[in-house]
């Protein structure tokens, strides 16, 4: 419509949700004050050698399945429930991997800690609710009233290796929560953890971040002493400012950042504690816009892969049978464990001589002597694990190899799938590569980066890592048109008859109808898989119903990894989506009413739009990703 004004609706405020598979957290900034950026206040409870702003992504239901708590008080409610009563409860952690597996829907299901299953988007929707509560809480504090949710975009953090549905089911759960409305859509913006990252790295100063790719300092560091030293110095640096939760993100290009010329490249890589996200962007100068120039790859490398591999370890050294068994009967002793695990994780470093020490709950020993019959001394001793020792202490010790090696394959993958991206041939030069998320603190996981690129290009990690993504979230919410090409992660189209050409169409596909000669299955491609897209920049498709009657339009969407796709029925394609437009009340006079249809791919989500051609009215138009 011609008589459109600026569509942008003014909030007040931007929040973005953090929602990690490990831990969570929100922060926000007013739009009068676009350089100040809040994070939440601090969280009740917390754990010992692990310094955060963020809380665990833990939920407690009570055996109702009403909403109870998140975070820490979830997890300590949790664990001071007696067995018998704690059994009834529904308690979740790292829940948010289910959205990475396929086949997700509406409907899909996950486990509490006691076994029974309840709907994700009903978990998903309590968490949101749980962060809406609490920033429209801190916002009103802080306005002295009661501040209006109408005021606020939302901002939601996903990984970018995610596909359509976990996105779309996200903002169901947004919608089920009242996070926003469905009427209103455009009030939340689903942001990518990698891009977001990008968005803030370029904003940084000097003084807070560490810089790996320096060569041999003047003191004689090597560069693995200068990781563990920056580090340090960075924490320090951190700790010292943790008392202010505000940021300032001057409105100058960061220091670092002019350094970058026109067209100059970097790697933002995201690790966080279910996935790895690697996304390459190039700068466009003069405003610093960012182009994508490879689509985002990566994987379930996240850190939780380490505490896979330590739970398996115990299954090796106490057996499997038992090790199910103590999570479903003790649940909040295993997960005392494994709390107990992850400060021991953190501590572990490439230069590390000491053993780790890691304390088994009591009832872990107690629950081990009833059902094996004999002590937890006695199955170290059995057991053929010779780098994990008992201590007289009670505790579990590991020669730092054994913590390193729990590290390996998650670190292997994640370098391997670095050596693939630097081998593109649109990966070259790279100047700069940040290294943020949660994981990214890790000496281990520093270390083998930095002998992965033997100097190829600068490792960059901003001081405070593990909010690098909230806080870019937050400058991408008061200003989504920063990136402004992307690259389309998969081919999209939908099937279509093409009128039958000899030599060019296999015979099997041939259909005669009506006299007319056609070519079944043909894929009309909308936009292919690593192809680049502007925000803002359209498909464009007409269709017609089929008979003058029909109310709704249904076309099913295909998708598939490979570039070139000819027919719908070639391996790897697969049908992941159905376009619907509601042609109701469009008839008109014209014999054919032609729907003309616009797609837009350069978004963090794919969208629809339609008209009728006849009579210039829009006709509603949606993509749905989740239930075809």
């Amino acid at each position: 419509a011609p008589n459109q004004v600026d569509s942008t609706p003014s909030f007040v405020v931007v929040v973005a949700i953090d929602f990690g598979t490990t831990s969570s957290g929100y922060a926000y900034a007013f739009t009068k004050e676009p350089e100040c950026i809040h994070t939440m206040r601090r969280w009740e409870g917390g754990d010992p050698g692990v310094s955060n702003q963020k809380t665990p992504t833990t939920i407690l239901l009570t055996p109702d399945r009403k909403f109870h708590s998140f975070g820490y008080a979830a997890r300590d409610f949790y664990h001071d429930l007696d067995p018998s009563e704690s059994k009834h409860w529904l308690y979740l952690e790292k829940f948010k991997m289910k959205l990475h597996t396929t086949n997700l829907s509406i409907d899909t299901d996950l486990h509490a800690a006691n076994g029974k299953r309840v709907k994700a988007l009903d978990i998903f929707a309590y968490a949101l609710a749980f962060f809406k509560e609490q920033a429209l809480k801190e916002l009103s504090d802080q306005t002295g009233g009661d501040f209006d949710n109408n005021d606020v975009r939302w901002v939601i953090t996903v990984p970018a290796i995610w596909k359509m549905p976990a996105k779309q089911f996200m903002r169901e759960a947004a919608y089920k929560s009242g996070l926003v409305c469905r009427e209103n859509p455009e009030q939340l913006i689903i942001a990518l953890e990698p891009e977001a990252a990008s968005i803030y790295c370029r904003k940084l100063r000097l003084h807070q971040m560490v810089d790996l790719g320096t060569p041999t300092n003047q003191n004689g560091l090597s560069p693995t002493d200068n990781v563990g030293s920056g580090m340090n110095q960075a924490k320090e640096h951190v700790r010292r400012n943790r008392q202010s939760r505000t940021f300032l993100v001057e409105n100058v290009v960061g220091e670092l950042w002019s350094e970058l010329e026109e067209g100059d490249r970097y790697v933002v890589v995201d690790c966080g504690g279910g996935t790895v996200d690697l996304t390459v962007h190039q700068i466009r100068l003069p405003e610093g816009h960012l182009k994508e120039l490879y689509k985002a790859s990566g994987g379930p490398y996240g850190s939780i892969g380490i505490d896979y591999e330590f739970e398996k370890l115990l299954c090796r050294i106490f057996g499997q049978d038992f090790i199910d068994q103590f999570k479903i009967k003790r649940p909040a002793a295993w997960v005392d464990l494994m709390i107990a695990f992850e400060s021991r994780k953190r501590a572990a470093a490439p230069d590390r001589s000491n053993p780790l020490n890691i304390n088994l709950p009591f009832s872990f020993i107690d629950y081990y002597k009833k059902f094996r019959g004999h002590s937890v001394e006695h199955a170290l001793r059995k057991s053929n694990v010779d780098f994990v020792k008992w201590s007289s202490q009670g505790m579990l010790r590991m020669n730092p190899d054994a913590m390193n090696s729990l590290f390996k394959a998650t670190i292997d993958h994640i370098i391997q799938h670095l050596n693939e991206l630097f081998d593109k041939p649109e990966v070259n030069n790279i100047k700069f590569l940040f290294l943020v998320g949660g994981f990214a603190e890790s000496p281990l996981l520093q270390h083998a980066v930095h002998n992965m690129l033997q100097g190829r290009s600068r490792i960059i990690i901003p001081h405070d890592v593990g909010l690098t993504i909230l806080k870019g979230a937050v400058l991408f919410g008061l200003d989504p048109s920063v990136i402004k090409v992307r690259r389309s992660p998969l081919t999209y189209g939908v099937g279509v008859l093409n009128r039958f050409v000899e030599g060019k169409h296999p015979l099997e596909k041939l259909l005669v109808k009506d006299g007319t000669r056609w070519c079944t299955d043909v894929f009309d491609t909308f936009i292919a898989a690593d192809q680049s897209v502007a925000l803002g920049e359209s498909v464009k498709r007409s269709y017609t119903p089929a008979k003058p009657s029909q109310q709704v339009i249904v076309i099913h969407v295909y998708c598939s990894e490979k570039e070139g796709v000819a027919f719908i029925s070639e391996p790897g394609v697969r049908k992941c989506g159905t376009l619907r437009l509601d042609v109701s009340g469009t008839e008109s006079a014209a014999p054919r009413r032609e729907i003309q249809t616009l797609m837009q791919f350069g978004d963090t989500e794919i969208r629809a739009m339609a008209m009728d051609v006849s009579t210039g009215r829009t006709v509603k138009a949606s993509i749905d990703f989740l239930s075809h």
